[in-house]
């Protein structure tokens, strides 16, 4: 018989302050940070992602940052290989790990698991992007309409990313995406996991997303995509399709006013949260919590919480 090994997952929608009660949690139960966020992964896309500055992470390690280039594709797939691999590492250390989840999906991909689609092949992207480079992108969706209309039917013509591997899927695997995502799901085994989720106020939340793109933008989030812009990062980069990141970009194309920009932002960062919410409220198992992470209340609820888990663990037959 074997104990289950504790995972600490906090959920919640952008702003309701999960990075502040991760690291409180981590501080109070020597733990680290697996962040779960499909935008944090991407270098140099810093401030409009939210990502924790190392000086606020107060020693905390923060995993799964910062791990690919802006013009790379990232799946959820992917996510769960390199989570299960943080997962590892910080067992024999005795660390404690805790999952800030943003991104409903990876969760889901984590705990869950997912069908077995094909590794990515790195030579068959390559040669897809160059089609999409010498073509027009909408070329490669006309091409995947072809070969999987299902498929294409849920992408958009202008995510090149999402095309390019919904073809790869399609190539590698030789049957259709949908068959691919119904096949069987292997979840996430040996773990106790334990799911925290924070629920502000809707009309207090709103007004946090709102002092948040205003921080942001005086934190230098212009000149942010500005340099973005003139290192070369490519326009249909998909963090470029980032909440800000395309407004901002338009108004330094001078298509967009910054006043007509930060009001897109602030609408499109509370439909955001919306959809979050929704989702999270379809996920098991959830023990939520009024309020927002910086709380004190908050992280005395969820301390709680997390002891009560612990004292009820049951060994794993092997």
């Amino acid at each position: 018989m074997e104990a289950l090994a504790p995972l600490i997952v906090i959920l919640g929608p952008t702003a309701s302050g999960k990075s502040a009660l991760g690291i409180r949690l981590a501080q109070q139960t020597d733990g680290e940070i697996i962040v779960c966020d499909s935008t944090q992964v991407y270098r140099r896309f810093d401030i409009g992602t939210g990502k924790v500055s190392p000086a606020d992470r107060h020693g905390i390690a923060h995993h799964l940052v910062d791990i690919i280039e802006p013009d790379e594709l990232f799946t959820a797939g992917e996510y769960r290989r390199q989570a299960l691999l943080v997962l590892d590492q910080l067992g024999p250390r005795g660390k404690l790990p805790i999952l800030t989840a943003g991104t409903g999906l990876y969760l889901r991909a984590l705990i869950q698991g997912l069908s077995d689609a094909p590794a990515r092949s790195d030579e068959l992207r390559a040669r897809l992007r160059d089609i999409a480079n010498r073509q027009r992108p909408a070329h490669l969706h006309h091409i995947l309409a072809r070969l999987d209309r299902e498929a294409a039917a849920r992408i958009s013509p202008g995510d090149t990313q999402k095309v390019i591997r919904a073809l790869e899927m399609r190539v590698l695997a030789g049957k259709p995406v949908g068959d691919i995502h119904r096949s069987g799901r292997r979840g996430l085994g040996g773990y106790q996991v334990t799911k925290i989720g924070l629920v502000p106020l809707r009309a207090e939340l709103y007004v946090r997303i709102h002092a948040r793109i205003n921080a942001m933008l005086n934190s230098g989030w212009i000149d942010e995509v500005r340099l973005l812009i003139a290192s070369g990062v490519p326009a249909d980069a998909k963090p470029f399709q980032f909440i800000g990141y395309s407004q901002l970009r338009a108004h330094l194309e001078g298509n967009l006013s910054l006043g007509d920009a930060v009001q897109e932002i602030q609408q499109a960062t509370r439909r955001f949260a919306k959809r979050q919410i929704t989702w999270f409220r379809k996920e098991p198992d959830v023990h939520w919590i009024s309020g927002f992470g910086d709380d004190p209340a908050v992280l005395a609820a969820a301390l709680r919480r997390i002891r009560e888990t612990q004292s009820r663990r049951q060994p794993q037959a092997r």
